[in-house]
């Protein structure tokens, strides 16, 4: 008997190790970052950041895993610098990176797998910007000087003495380059002197910004490795490449270029086919939209590429198939309502791996050449991404769950979803072992119209059935996100936070929301707020009539296109107690010639403003700003380019003259997110008081000497 007693003591002491989650405990896990595979399949490279609060940003070292399993080996040490643009030696012996722990500027480094001190072999006045080794190993090119004149420098990696050797000069510089598959040059793309002289004006001090300036035509040009002569290839007349592909012989080139008429958007990007022998730019594509995840099949003979099929807004993502010389193309699953994209062929060239989110999930699929549908190849509450690494053939997979943040795992290929299977390479959430987590739940309803929704729960630690939980709703930006299975580690939403506050945390998937098929996300064109509110508050209606949310203890919040919603909640109900809003709209007029998006506002609200101005003013809040009734805090970023800061100022001179109880937070210099981790954690902890003081009767908002107690110095 006593033995029980001590035996159930350790058990309740091991119990009581875990506490709920605090914003500082979210903001101090691990993030895994840039991964390398080695040549030879052995060894994964891969980057781990923590922060740093006296440099106020996360700071970054490398760390090594055997690909076959096993402990990690820690390669670089330091809170003071950061390592980054990780690659490998081809024989596999060593490794580069970027680094400034040197000093202010970035350097490349080398090291040894076997370790030793790192070896620096640049010493640029300027940052090293990019680098990358030839495919044959002998050398090393990289990217450095001025803004205005970039130039690129080449290494002999056979001769360990060896210093740099300038392989492009010039005074227009070089933008988007990369090796020939078989190690004889550089293709690179550079700009015209009308474009230098526009930087080296801002270098000179005269900080004008000529909005929307004239641009000069580029051209694309060819430097061999070896003698350092460099040839024209191809004038690139209004197009600005931005990524490029070889096939596997170096023949061919995919171009994926943007327009560079003086008032062309970057979403108007097109694929072109590059004859480098012949030195002629054939145009694949026409839709007026974005091409991604370029690939070339393992034969050389198809180019796999993603996109929309037709020129509109939020179409779903197909694949489309290119036979190779003539560029004749089909699309693959033209009938699948989901999202398809391209992360690897299959060994054999015959099908086509991709991660897509399906409802909470994103899993694995396999998509076929012959037209069918694509193959679900995992499954569980999780969210994949897999990765090819094509020279060492290696398969990565990243994977996150309710209560675990992103790890890397290595997949086979003839099993690549079957999780069973996978080796474990990374480990970074051991601080969460004694935090206690909120549990996940997918939640489902119908809405006003019938439809059934569903949305991510998440119950608060120590939940009690039959007791009834005040409740935040969190609304996802986009609006085609969605919320999902993956850990809540972010500073927009920290549900396990929410969780360890004694919060019901709902997530609903409204009309708009991406993962439901291309209908469900373009439902609310021409009828931005109406069926998805309708969907949010049917959704806390059922929270409520299922006894899980307490009906007087409401609270609403969101970021972005979420802020937007809580623009709207409050101007169309008072059911919510408080409501936090982030880089949200009022005025959609306004809002459309601020922001440095137009084309998205014009699908949603039916064209221009002054096109269909009773439609903007109809959905925009600040129409209705009169009805306000609730508590509102507001944050943003002084540098959103989003959704600029005169659309919350807005709101808040409104509310303040309204005499609606009103809060108002100005991050500076942070753009459409928070990066700093002072500010990220200023608006968790400002936002959980505000919701503690309307909600649970808390005297006091914010106190900031209790909050600035809170972070090391």
């Amino acid at each position: 008997m006593p033995f029980l007693i001590v035996l159930l003591l350790f058990a309740s002491l091991g119990l009581a190790q875990e506490r709920p989650m605090e914003p500082l405990d979210l903001l101090q896990l691990e993030t895994l970052g840039e991964t390398a595979v080695s040549p030879d399949a052995k060894w994964l490279l891969y980057a781990k950041s923590e922060l740093d609060w006296k440099k106020g940003k996360r700071t970054t070292n490398l760390f090594l895993a055997p690909m076959s399993g096993g402990a990690s080996r820690q390669m670089t040490f330091g809170l003071d610098h950061d390592e980054l643009s990780l690659d490998w030696a081809k024989d596999s012996s060593a490794f580069f990176y970027l680094s400034d722990r040197d000093g202010s500027k970035k350097q490349l480094y080398r090291m040894p797998v076997d370790g030793g001190e790192a070896v620096k072999l640049t010493s640029e006045k300027v940052d090293v910007r990019d680098y990358a080794p030839s495919e044959d190993g002998r050398w090393l090119v990289y990217r450095t000087g001025p803004a205005a004149g970039r130039v690129l420098e080449i290494l002999d990696l056979r001769d360990p003495g060896a210093k740099p050797r300038q392989l492009t000069d010039g005074p227009y510089g070089v933008l988007v380059w990369k090796w020939h598959p078989d190690s004889s040059g550089v293709l690179y793309s550079s700009p015209t002197e009308d474009e230098t002289v526009s930087r080296v004006r801002g270098e000179r001090g005269f900080n004008v910004r000529v909005n929307d300036e004239e641009k000069g035509p580029r051209v694309l040009r060819f430097a061999d490795a070896a003698s350092g002569q460099t040839r024209e290839v191809a004038q690139l007349g209004e197009w600005a490449l931005d990524t490029m592909e070889p096939a596997p012989d170096g023949k061919l080139w995919a171009l994926d270029m943007t327009p560079r008429g003086r008032y062309s958007t970057d979403w108007d990007q097109e694929l072109h086919l590059l004859d480098l022998p012949e030195a002629k730019i054939t145009r694949l594509t026409d839709n007026h939209q974005n091409e991604g995840d370029v690939r070339f099949s393992p034969d050389g003979r198809w180019l796999a590429y993603s996109g929309p099929d037709e020129a509109e807004q939020y179409r779903a993502q197909r694949v489309f198939l290119a036979r190779l010389p003539s560029g004749e193309t089909r699309e693959l699953a033209a009938d699948w309502p989901y999202d398809a994209a391209i992360d690897a062929w299959a060994k054999n060239g015959k099908s086509i791996l991709f991660t897509t989110t399906v409802g909470l999930n994103r899993q694995l699929y396999r998509l076929p050449l012959d037209g069918a549908d694509p193959e679900p190849l995992s499954s569980g509450d999780q969210m994949l991404n897999f990765s090819h690494d094509r020279e060492s053939g290696a398969l990565l997979v990243r994977r996150t769950t309710p209560d675990e943040p992103a790890e890397l795992y290595a997949a086979s290929w003839d099993a690549p979803g079957d999780a069973s299977r996978w080796v474990k390479l990374t480990s970074t959430a051991e601080k969460l072992d004694e935090l206690a987590l909120g549990a996940y739940e997918p939640f489902r309803w119908t809405s006003s119209d019938g439809k059934q929704v569903e949305g991510v729960l998440v119950k608060p630690v120590g939940y009690e059935e039959g007791r009834r939980y005040p409740l935040i709703v969190q609304v996802h930006g986009g609006p085609a996100g969605t919320s999902t299975n993956a850990f809540s580690g972010s500073w927009s939403t920290y549900a396990h936070v929410w969780a360890g506050r004694g919060y019901l945390v709902f997530q609903p998937n409204y009309r708009g929301s991406s993962g439901y098929g291309e209908d469900f996300r373009r439902a609310i064109a021409g009828d931005y707020f109406r069926q998805g509110f309708d969907d949010i508050m049917t959704g806390v209606d059922a929270l409520i009539e299922r006894g899980l949310a307490d009906p007087d203890k409401l609270g609403h919040m969101g970021w972005s296109a979420g802020g937007h919603w809580s623009n709207w909640a409050l101007t169309h109900t008072d059911r919510f107690k408080a409501i936090a809003t982030g880089a949200g709209a009022v005025n959609w007029m306004s809002m459309w010639a601020q922001s440095d998006m137009q084309i998205n506002r014009e699908f949603y609200f039916m064209g221009k403003p002054y096109e269909n101005r009773e439609h903007y003013l109809e959905v925009s809040p600040i129409a209705y700003i009169e009805n306000a009734k609730t508590p509102t805090l507001i944050f943003c970023g002084t540098a959103d380019p989003r959704v600029p800061a005169p659309q919350s100022r807005e709101l808040y001179m409104s509310l303040k003259n309204l005499g609606v109880p009103a809060e108002y937070i100005e991050f500076p210099g942070q753009g459409h997110g928070l990066t700093n981790p002072r500010y990220e954690l200023v608006k968790m902890e400002a936002e959980l008081a505000w919701f503690d003081k309307w909600i649970n009767g808390k005297q006091e908002w914010l106190d900031w000497k209790k909050l600035l107690a809170t972070i090391p110095q």
